[in-house]
């Protein structure tokens, strides 16, 4: 049984060199080649493809985007190309899923065929999906770049600005529309809301224990439990501040990270 292969890059030498490759083997069947995203995308919808070439690097769509247009449960056995020997690799031969590298060396590409050949042969087409899935979901969220926090508030200070080290803030007190930064005997107000000052600070450090209090944890020496629903966090500086239950449960939680 023939195995139809589509064949997807972008540059013209690399397709060329792969087709060469690949004419060798008689159980392969060179079904298309596409430039772009956008026609892999559309070759895989219009046909039956056994084995897809994916280039990672292309315009249009990359060969993440194309898998999420497709759908991983939809995609043929896939063997990725790349020129970009990074953390995908890794994540590929975490995965049992093969890739290439340019320029395609024949004793690579023979080691892959026999790896694609066996698994279409043994029916594990679903398990393939599943494990491409996976790998998907996993290179995304390693490609998503870490959320950065601010490292100083810029406070005004009567008839100059402040530049206030987020670190040195013990606790953050809500104001109406502004917030008030306690950084020792010192005092500064931002005006900017708590609920939106919360949401922009890092959680592992700052914890909302009250809708109306932020502490900063590594400037807590206690914490106090008064009854069921409230308690009270006890500053390094011996300041005391109300907890509610939420908040409670919160501070327990962000301790343990």
């Amino acid at each position: 049984m023939k195995l139809r292969a589509l064949i997807a890059d972008d540059e013209p030498l690399a397709r060329e060199r792969l087709r060469l490759l690949l004419a060798n083997d008689e159980q392969i069947e060179i079904d298309g080649e596409c430039r772009n995203g956008r026609e892999v995308v559309a070759a895989l919808r219009s046909g039956n493809v056994d084995v897809l070439f994916l280039d990672i690097q292309m315009p249009g769509s990359t060969g993440f985007e194309v898998i999420e247009q497709i759908g991983a449960a939809h995609m043929p056995v896939t063997v990725f190309v790349t020129a970009h020997n990074h953390y995908a690799l890794k994540a590929f031969e975490v995965h049992a899923l093969d890739y290439l590298t340019k320029p395609i060396e024949p004793e690579r590409l023979q080691a892959t065929l026999a790896r694609v050949k066996e698994r279409v042969a043994s029916k594990s087409a679903l398990l393939a999906q599943e494990q491409l899935k996976s790998l998907f979901e996993n290179i995304t969220q390693a490609a998503e770049p870490p959320k950065r926090y601010p490292r100083r508030f810029l406070v005004h200070n009567g008839t100059k600005d402040v530049l206030v080290p987020v670190d040195e803030v013990e606790w953050i007190e809500a104001a109406d529309y502004y917030s008030c930064l306690h950084v020792g005997s010192k005092s500064y107000l931002l005006r900017e809301p708590i609920k939106q000052l919360a949401a922009s600070l890092d959680p592992v450090r700052f914890v909302r224990v009250h809708r109306s209090a932020i502490v900063n944890i590594h400037h807590v020496r206690e914490i106090v439990r008064e009854g069921r629903s409230e308690g009270a966090v006890v500053l390094h500086s011996g300041h005391r501040l109300r907890m509610s239950k939420l908040g409670w449960q919160t501070l327990v939680a962000a301790t343990r990270n």
